[in-house]
């Protein structure tokens, strides 16, 4: 009778070697192909490219609309994940079911079901237009678009959290005179604090590469509402491989240093909730 206990896994060697070719082939080889192809034509060429006025103004657009979205989601999805697991109410089932609709939707549906219901004559758009508020073809419509293929993320990431969140350490703290307020701060909030990070990282990372869901509800006008992955397609129907293959070289670093960070941070409140407790 062995005296260790037996893992049900694989060994460390067998079980590194198989992650590290799959992230080799999956993340790693792919990544490494782009950034080859985006200096082929030397540095001179690549800087041209992604310092172009146009392609700047992409950056501005997606990498802004992204973290607003990424903000708006973090307090309205804690919101109605607050709402979903603490309270009880008729067609709880069905909204909790709606919130996971952005993930099944095709992104093309998304985006044509988006402009039908907010342009010009839309059944939302209409009631809009009288007021001035344009949404449709606008900046506005790309940050609609972000919000709400993003909102799950923040959802799912933070309802578990707050189900397995004792009611009795709000008990206490309301016992010890807290307020409601001073409850959420202090008890509530740096338990949430992790996963709702987690949640902004993911809602933005997809923000930043969403594609089907912007181009029809953007307008797509140069310097104005152009994101950047729709340049980087406009590229490669130019046959400028070199230039879209060196925007997305950009936006893979960009994105890797701000998702980089919002991990580090989030290491760093856990660690500091978990001192706190």
């Amino acid at each position: 009778m062995a005296s260790g206990k037996r893992n049900a896994f694989p060994g460390f060697g067998l079980s590194m070697g198989y992650t590290l070719v799959y992230l080799s082939l999956i993340v790693l080889i792919p990544l490494s192909a782009v950034i080859l192809k985006a200096g082929t034509e030397g540095w001179f060429s690549f800087w041209e490219a992604v310092t172009d006025p146009e392609v700047i103004a992409s950056y501005k657009l997606s990498f802004g609309a992204s973290l607003l979205a990424g903000l708006i989601n973090s307090v309205f999805g804690m919101m109605l994940a607050w709402v979903l697991v603490r309270y009880s109410f008729f067609g709880k089932r069905l909204i909790d079911a709606m919130i996971d609709l952005p993930f099944a939707l095709p992104t093309a549906v998304t985006g044509i079901a988006l402009t039908a219901l907010y342009s010009k004559n839309g059944w939302i758009g209409r009631y809009l237009e009288p007021f001035g508020i344009k949404v449709a073809f606008t900046r506005l419509g790309i940050l609609l678009a972000l919000v709400f293929i993003g909102l799950p993320f923040v959802v799912r990431t933070v309802q578990p959290i707050l189900e397995d969140l004792e009611t009795e350490l709000e008990e206490a703290a309301a016992s010890l005179g807290a307020s409601r307020w001073q409850t959420f701060r202090h008890v509530v909030f740096p338990m949430l604090l992790p996963a709702g990070l987690t949640g902004f990282a993911l809602a933005f990372a997809r923000a930043v590469g969403e594609y089907g869901s912007v181009i029809f509800i953007a307008g797509n006008i140069p310097m104005e509402s152009e994101i950047t992955p729709l340049l980087i397609v406009s590229r490669l129907e130019q046959y400028d491989h070199v230039g879209a293959t060196a925007i997305a070289v950009v936006m893979l670093v960009f994105s890797f240093v701000l998702l980089l960070a919002i991990n580090g941070l989030q290491a760093w409140t856990a660690k500091r909730s978990g001192r706190g407790v």
